[in-house]
This record gives structure tokens, sequence and C-alpha cells, in this order.
């Protein structure tokens, strides 16, 4: 983590010490919650709709911070050390930029609408078998969150490989410009955030923003089988940095590198590719599209100069952030696809894969919830996933949430009435659910983060356990 003097962090993020302030005092760690502040640490003051962290500034100076920073607007900063700025998000991020700059690790930055998480890690894992590397952990990947990772990051770190998320244009330039990737990775285009931003173009159009931090000479590594991506870099508005490289990657014969073969099995799954020559993979996740995800993470491992032979290694000890197609097999013999964190209809898409090419003594079980913010078109998506189902591949279907009864209804059309069951109370769903899993099945569990499904499947997990 970040240690520096508070002379040194004023002039890192470009305040001024207030009267009184010792500028040798040492600070470490950056906190921005006052509940949790550490011994000699920063503590950071935040403002938002319905809270102010200035209130909470002197509190955290007697419970042991070092220091904190104080917007000039706020009047008099309170006794102690501070660091007098003009605005403390933007200081906030302006010192992570400069404590990059100082330790200068190279940079690996990771979007994409699904698999950015799982990729993230994947990379991370590979990565370790060779350097010392710092990641994003869980979903601190936005203005405040991207921040506070660069500054845990230990000092001598080799490679930060930072996750980047959005919601509206202009999201993913600003954390580029703070991180300044050497290399960045666009793992796919989706339909996440059509809400906000209208169209999947627009979406394309936001995470090609990526680019705008990249360093002269960089590498992105981006989905060969994602037309959009292409599109948007022959727009006149569109500016790479100078001599970027690209990398591709999917599915597609004529990408960079693509699979050859793919065989799904309990452990999960193997494969081989076509820059590998012949070298067996095996990835403990199950999915084609964990696959391909797989394969921009060996992009950029073997940037690096990771062996084939150490990505092999790497992928055995992969671990991986919560709730993303986690296979939890409980002690009674019950499969659960635990893959309730987020949802859009190529995600739900590529979960119902799974779940259908996975082979099962018992039944196979979808358990699907609302996807949200998909804007206007939002019913259409739903039954579009109920309409992908395969009656000959799942035996039946549970749905959770107002949304979901368009999925519900487009299933039927398929699997019948008796095989399709929509509910709109959770209480309802689990119990249902309780009453008809057996132990030798499989059940898929996948929604929007809203949704909270996972509490359903402890439900089931526990009485399987």
């Amino acid at each position: 983590m970040i240690t520096r003097t508070l002379g040194a962090v004023a002039d890192m993020c470009g305040g001024e010490l207030s009267p009184g302030s010792s500028p040798e005092t040492r600070i470490g760690g950056v906190v921005t919650d006052s509940r949790k502040i550490t011994p000699g640490c920063l503590f950071v003051p935040l403002s938002g709709d319905h809270f102010d962290g200035h209130d909470y500034a002197a509190g955290a100076l007697e419970s042991g911070a070092a220091a904190t920073l104080w917007s000039a607007g706020k009047g008099p900063a309170p006794a102690g050390n501070a660091v007098v700025v003009g605005d403390t998000l933007a200081a906030l991020q302006a010192l992570a930029a400069a404590y990059l700059s100082e330790a200068a690790p190279r940079v690996v930055a990771v979007t994409g609408s699904n698999g950015k998480t799982t990729t993230k890690d994947m990379i991370t894992a590979l990565l370790e078998t060779t350097f010392k590397v710092h990641k994003t952990q869980g979903n601190f990947n936005n203005h405040i969150g991207l921040p506070l990772t660069i500054l845990s990051m230990p000092e001598d770190t080799d490679i930060a490989v930072l996750e980047m998320g959005m919601s509206a244009r202009g999201e993913i330039a600003l954390l580029s410009s703070i991180g300044r990737p050497d290399t960045a990775v666009i793992t796919n285009i989706g339909e996440s955030h059509l809400l906000q931003l209208g169209s999947r173009k627009e979406i394309a159009r936001a995470k090609l923003e990526i680019v705008e931090g990249l360093r002269s000479g960089g590498l992105l590594i981006c989905n060969g089988d994602e037309p959009l991506i292409a599109e948007v870099m022959q727009e006149p508005g569109f500016k790479a940095p100078e001599g970027m490289k690209i990398f591709r990657f999917g599915l597609e014969a004529g990408n960079d590198d693509y699979p050859i073969g793919i065989m799904n099995h309990p452990g999960g799954t193997t494969f081989t590719s076509s820059r590998h020559d012949g070298q067996v993979f095996t990835l403990p996740l199950p999915g084609r599209h964990n696959v391909v995800n797989c394969l921009a993470a060996m992009a950029v491992a073997e940037h690096y100069g990771v062996t084939g032979e150490k990505m092999a290694e790497g992928l055995a000890g992969l671990k991986l952030t919560g709730m993303r197609i986690e296979l939890i097999q409980t002690k009674a013999g019950l499969t659960l696809l635990n893959d309730a964190y987020n949802a859009s209809p190529t995600s739900m898409k590529a979960a119902i894969d799974v779940l259908q090419s996975m082979k099962s003594a018992g039944s196979k079980i979808a358990v699907l919830g609302d996807m949200l913010e998909l804007g206007p078109d939002e019913a259409a998506f739903h039954a579009e996933v109920g309409s992908y189902l395969d009656a000959s591949k799942v035996d039946r279907v549970f749905t959770y949430g107002p949304l979901s009864l368009h999925l519900a209804d487009a299933a039927r059309a398929s699997f019948g009435p008796d095989r399709v069951h929509a509910y709109a109370d959770k209480t309802e769903l689990t119990a249902a659910l309780l009453n008809t899993v057996g132990a030798k099945d499989i059940v898929l569990f996948k929604a929007s983060r809203g949704m909270k499904l996972e509490e359903t499947l402890q439900a089931l997990r526990v009485r399987f356990d």
C-alpha cells in the first residue's frame, strides 16, 4: 500500500497542508470509510447525495488516522494533519495516478459487458506464476474503487491487473486515464447498460474508451467475434494511441487465437487453441464462454513472456471472485451452479449452455431471475432467453420476478405448462425448489444481482449438505 510523508501526499494530489500540519508525518494506506480506520492511514472524506464524509473527519483523526484530506469549500479543516484540496474525489484519483506512476508496475486494464471479473482472475492466475501481481478485489472497479485498488497495491508489484466498469459514457475514459495501462482487454460487447446507453454500438464506444489512457505502443486484446468493436474503431472520432497493437481472440477461426477443441467434464473444461501448438489446457470452470475468456487471459500472459507450461500451472490454481459460474457440489450429491452475481441476455445464454452441456444422473433445472437495466426492450430480451432454452436438454425451468414472466411464457411454447414454474415471491420459489430438487440433480441459478437468488441457492445448499 502507499506509504508517503504528508508533504509528498499533498504534492501528489495537488493539495496544500493546513496550518499546523506536519509535512514529515508518514501515512500508510488510504481509507474512505470512517468505520474502517487503520492506524496511520489517510482518511479521504467523500460526499454523496445523502452523506458527507467531512462530518466524520475529526472522528477519523481521533480514531488513529494520521491525516485527512479536506475540501476547501467545507470551511476550516479539523485540528490535526490535513491536506486541503479543491475536491476530495478528484484528489483521491490524482493521488492514485501519481502513486501508480511512481511505483511503475506494468498495468493490464480489463473491461467488457460480461466476463471481465472472471477474465481478471484468470489473467492474475497466469501472471502470478512468474510475477508479483496486484488485482482489483471484488467489484472495486469504478471511479472510487479503482483508485483505492491502486493505493492498496504493494510498491514492489510487477503487474497491476485493474478491472474497469461503467454505466455511462466517459467513465471508462476516466479510469483509463488514471490507470494508464500498457495492455487493455475488452472481453465482449453485451446488453448490460442498454437502459443508460441505448444501443450496443454505444456500449462498444464506451468500452473502447479504455484505449484513451493506453500508453503509446500498447496492446489492445479484444473479442474478434464482435463486429461492433471493429466498426467503432473505424469511426472518425476513434483515436488510438500511437503504435497501438491489436490481438483478437474468439471462437471463430481467423482470430489470432481460437479454440481448436473443447471438452466439458465434471472438473471443468479442457481445450486446445490455435496458437499453442496442440498443448492441452484444463480450466476448472464449465462453459465455452469461459474458454473464450481464458484465451484473452492467455494472450496477456504470452505478451508478458509467460510460457504455456506456466499458464497450465496457473489455471490449475485459479481462484475466482464469488458467484460467477461457481460449481458447488453438496455432500448429498446435488450440483449447484451459482452464477447469480449479474445477468444479461448474452451471459444468461452462456450459463444455459453450460447447464445444457452437463451430464446428470438426475434432472437439470434452470432457476432464472430478472435481468435488470435492459431498457425499453427488456420484455423481448427475456422472451428471447425463454425461447433459447432447449426442452430436450433441460428438465424444468423456475423463474423469479416480474420480467421473467416473459421468459416463462416463451419457454412454455416448447416445455409445455407443467415444466415451467413462475414465481413473484422468493419464499414461494424456495419452497417449491426444496420440494422438487433431488440429490442427483444439477441446478443453475442465474439473475441480476438485485434479485439475490443466492439466498434461494443457500437454502438448497443447507438442505443437501
